[in-house]
């Protein structure tokens, strides 16, 4: 590749994104227009005039350029994986090859709908507890540094006994004052400086290998990775790639690290003749049993490919009970934390009040 157009593909890394939705529609279009029998360069420049993103249409552009240079559409994605992945691409390149294009098109767009379903109830599942958290935090900030603060020259100018709780409330209204601008600094640059930290391929891994050790959140993040593991290996099989690149390519797809790990280091533990099954056992606390012995029964059996759209869609009908119980656990925790929050800064200035009321009707 020209220096040139490794260095624009670098640079464009850190723009180029298209929702998953858009990679859906492309996939599906491409499959109508090549299932209709018209050539990859015209399929692609009927998609080109739809499509309404910028990013997709400049995408689309360099792909007729390079496939009318001669490359094969697989080839022309390559300059693209970090926003189609390795997954998408050898869908395509194995339909290139085989000349199942369409149809492997059509079983990208489903399983990228799949995901994005995954992905969907996953956010779902927390927008309720952001809900509760912001509106504590926003009632507790303007009980303490609105309603407090106009209340607070009463206090001083009865010179009463104030309780502990409104001591302490005072204090943190002054430490505010005085650091408040530096602590709000210190916490946006440790966020930017833990995002940056997470870019590095070690301190990711810790932080995910942590994960593993939290009660509840470790069972989700195991459905989640076993469901995608599941089906995108399957479709790999069903697509006619071999155990040992489909293995590559699943490890690749993974967003957690500690499962890139694992399943990368199958690959000559595979060639060497040992099964998927056998490989997985070694790593129990991230294969579950069910999944490893299901495997086992499939490579023995020859029926792998249905075992493992099995275990895809009962990992997904487990993601849907973990969330929900992460819910129902949550949804209560969090009630009671904000009762505690807003419940002390509410005392706080209510029994000063009260003890001037009392003094007075004394």
């Amino acid at each position: 590749m020209p220096p040139k157009k490794r260095l624009h593909n670098r640079f464009s890394q850190f723009f180029e994104r298209l929702p998953i939705q858009e990679k859906i529609d492309f996939a599906r279009h491409l499959a109508i227009v090549t299932k209709a029998g018209l050539p990859v360069i015209e399929g692609l420049k009927v998609i080109r005039a739809q499509v309404t993103s910028k990013v997709m249409k400049e995408v689309i552009d360099r792909m007729v350029s390079d496939v009318e240079k001669g490359q094969s559409l697989a080839d022309s994605l390559e300059d693209h994986k970090h926003i189609f992945g390795d997954f998408f691409i050898n869908i395509i390149r194995v339909g290139e090859t085989s000349g199942t294009l369409g149809q492997n098109l059509l079983y990208l767009a489903d399983e990228l709908k799949k995901a994005k379903r995954l992905r969907g109830k996953i956010r779902s599942a927390m927008v309720y507890p952001i809900v509760i958290l912001v509106a504590t935090i926003g009632i507790t900030a303007f009980l303490t540094f609105v309603v407090f603060p106009k209340i607070l020259p009463v206090f001083s100018g009865l010179n009463i006994e104030l309780p502990t709780s409104t001591k302490f409330l005072i204090s943190v209204l002054d430490f505010s004052k005085i650091y408040g601008l530096y602590v709000l600094i210190g916490a946006v640059v440790f966020f930017v400086i833990f995002r940056f930290l997470l870019r590095l391929k070690p301190v990711k891994y810790v932080f995910h290998r942590t994960l593993f050790f939290i009660p509840v959140v470790s069972g989700l993040i195991i459905n989640i990775n076993m469901a995608n593991f599941s089906r995108i290996l399957s479709l790999l099989l069903k697509s006619g790639i071999r155990i040992v690149e489909a293995i590559i390519i699943t490890s690749n797809t993974f967003e957690n690290m500690v499962y890139q790990r694992v399943l990368g280091k199958a690959e000559d533990r595979i060639r060497r003749g040992e099964q998927l099954a056998e490989y997985l056992g070694e790593h129990g606390k991230f294969f579950p049993l069910l999944l490893t012995g299901m495997i086992k029964i499939g490579e023995n059996t020859g029926n792998l490919e249905e075992n493992l759209i099995y275990l895809a869609d009962y990992y997904v009908e487990e993601v849907d009970n973990k969330i929900a119980t992460l819910t129902n656990l949550l949804e209560p925790v969090l009630l009671l934390v904000m009762g505690l929050m807003v419940g002390f800064v509410a005392i706080s200035i209510i029994l000063p009040i009260y003890s001037i009321s009392s003094g007075l009707s004394g």
